[in-house]
């Protein structure tokens, strides 16, 4: 998927109320922030004193025959130790802000990825979510920590030397000042320009960062095909586009501070010009000439240091729009206003024991598909007027061609969508109107790739419920037999799985998979196409392990291969979103309609499969 088509339409001028927004990330650390805004003041006034103080001590020596350098020189001494301090303030200040922001901003993004639906990850690469976790959070708390420092003794150091020359030198003063008005429109200009080339340079890097992911994620399939070739200069494609991106952006900042600089030098030589016929004239000290030349130069420092933090600025709010967008997504499932109320008068003294988490009787019994429509795309449906009633202790097997909204249906079941039309009810109450969090709490769920999380074979079963014992871990695996392989190890529990469970094999992480489901004790339990891709063997063994999991709930199971399904309550065939046939596999075999035609082919099939596996190993 392209990055193009993920990013949003942003600001072309630089935004401040987005950097306001920015900024209030900030505003926790005032033990840091208030630090950092005195020492940048300090710094400013001790950056501005010296030229006054150079200016006393030349005065002091032109046309004089005693000279007394001391007072001078300890208010040098003074002005040094003063500067000293300020600029140890503020860099552990900067560097303290800027860690503490990197780190909640990141901890706010990912708490909102953890809120938001299946949706919206369907239409964003994982590069697109990685670039914000970590690049853009960092560049945002490093321009606000160090770029708002800069920033602030800039314009503090700019203020006081424009007051000092109007003081000294009202007439030389504004002569220098007058290359501050070319100073803006140029800035106005080049603003625009670096924003925009600073957003593409962010997006490539998005695009770079997700082409990584899913070809590290690729990588067995890759090597499979002999994609390497084919992939590196997909990837070359990208790096190159980042690269004339990055160029041009960087070309641009080359061209903007050198006219700043310039500028910086025209006033410096109207100083010397116009002070010189002063001090020939009388008009003005020779340490006064001095002083003026000196923040002449100097003036245009803290001016070049504000342009170079608004170009920062502009590069990183291309970071901070991204990062705001996530923060600002609206979750398109939650709680509802009146659950969220029943939700804080359940944690209210005194609440009837009886009741599950949103006010509600705890048990699940029922769940009914009531003329539900559902869309991935608008215009596209998946599911029309589709009617379903499960009750508890029911397994309920959906079979049919890939397409035919199977998975759709059991996503669905889990609320991980929300249906375009109809209801999906509880107990007869509608779905939306019960807790997100009580509901999913109930939900086991296995999938076809069965996911495993680094650490040892225990964590990964214990995952679903934290609390639960060794002994409790343990009894869960030999309900689903996978107690067997797992002793049979070196480590037995304690072995580790590797990334992504890939030290076990894909029978063993489902195993594994269906453990910590039947750990989590769930209400509702779902199987979406899990046996698939596993040996007879491991199937039989998930076979016998199912009793102990549908025992007793609600089971939805979509199934490839049927033989795994023979004796679920109710085999549903369904194609285009519709119920073809529904009842159990006796039933639907005497009947010879569609589940009849299907079964018996992939009966063949599997003989056939097996009788020329026989007479290979004959």
């Amino acid at each position: 998927m392209k990055e193009e088509a993920q990013e949003d339409v942003f600001s072309d001028r630089l935004d401040l109320k987005l950097w306001g927004r920015v900024f209030r990330h900030a505003l926790p650390y005032r033990r840091l922030l208030i630090p950092l805004a005195i020492s940048a003041v300090v710094i400013a006034l001790c950056d501005a004193s010296f030229a006054l103080v150079t200016r006393w001590s030349v005065d002091s020596v032109v046309g004089k025959t005693e000279v007394n350098l001391w007072p001078p020189i300890a208010v040098y001494t003074g002005l040094t130790f003063m500067l000293a301090i300020g600029v140890w303030t503020f860099i552990n200040s900067a560097g303290g802000l800027s860690n503490n922001m990197s780190h909640d901003i990141r901890e706010e993004c990912f708490k909102r990825l953890q809120e938001l639906e299946f949706a919206y990850f369907d239409h964003r690469p994982t590069g697109w979510l990685i670039s914000r976790l970590t690049s853009d959070c960092d560049k945002l708390a490093r321009i606000i920590a160090w770029g708002s420092l800069d920033l602030l003794w800039a314009v503090c150091l700019v203020v006081v030397i424009a007051v000092i020359l109007i003081v000294l030198h009202p007439v030389l003063g504004l002569l220098v000042l007058s290359v501050v008005p070319p100073l803006v429109v140029i800035s106005a200009i080049f603003q625009k320009k670096l924003l925009l080339s600073s957003r593409e340079t962010r997006k490539y890097n998005s695009m770079i960062t997700a082409a990584f992911a899913e070809a590290l994620q690729g990588l067995r399939t890759s090597k499979s095909l002999v994609r390497e070739k084919q992939n590196l200069q997909e990837f070359q494609g990208l790096s190159s586009q980042m690269y004339g991106v990055s160029i041009q952006n960087a070309m641009q900042s080359a061209v903007y501070i050198p006219i700043v600089l310039t500028l910086g030098s025209i006033a410096a030589g109207i100083a010397l010009w116009r002070g010189g016929v002063d001090v020939r004239s009388g008009g003005m000290s020779v340490g006064t000439l001095v002083a003026f030349i000196f923040y002449a130069g100097q003036f245009f420092n803290p001016i070049n240091q504000i342009a170079q933090v608004l170009v920062n600025m502009q590069g990183a709010q291309a970071a901070g729009e991204r990062v705001l967008s996530l923060l600002a997504t609206t979750p398109g499932i939650s709680d509802s206003d009146a659950v969220k109320a029943r939700l804080t008068e359940w944690n209210r003294p005194g609440r009837p024991a009886e009741l599950a988490i949103d006010g509600y009787p705890d048990k699940i019994e029922a769940i009914d598909f009531d003329h539900v429509d559902f869309a991935y795309t608008t215009g596209e449906p998946v599911l029309s007027g589709f009617n379903l009633t499960v009750s508890s202790g029911q397994t309920i097997a959906l079979v049919g061609a890939s397409g035919g909204g199977k998975s759709t249906i059991v996503n669905l079941a889990a609320r991980f969508y929300e249906p375009t039309g109809g209801r999906i009810l509880v107990n007869g109450q509608d779905l939306r109107d019960r807790s997100l969090d009580w509901y999913q709490s109930n939900l086991g769920i296995v999938l076809q790739g069965p996911h495993l999380f680094s650490g040892t074979i225990r964590e990964n079963i214990r995952y679903g419920r934290l609390e639960a014992t060794d002994e409790e871990v343990e009894a869960a695996a030999r309900s689903v037999n996978a107690d067997g392989f797992i002793r049979a190890m070196e480590n037995g529990y304690e072995t580790d799985v590797g990334e992504g469970g890939n030290r076990l094999s894909t029978g063993q992480k489902q195993l594994v998979s269906f453990a910590r489901a039947l750990l989590a004790n769930p209400r509702i339990f779902i199987m979406d196409e899990a046996t698939s891709s596993i040996d007879t063997e491991t199937e039989q063994l998930i076979q016998n392990g199912l009793k102990a999991i549908f025992h007793g709930r609600i089971s939805f199971v979509v199934a490839h291969r049927l033989s795994t399904i023979r004796t679920a309550d109710r085999i549903l065939v369904i194609e285009k979103g519709r119920i073809l046939e529904s009842g159990n596999h006796d039933d639907l075999m005497v009947a010879k309609g569609h589940y009849y035609l299907l079964y018996t082919r992939q009966f063949e099939a599997e003989n056939e499969a097996s009788l020329i596996d026989t007479l290979a190993n004959g």
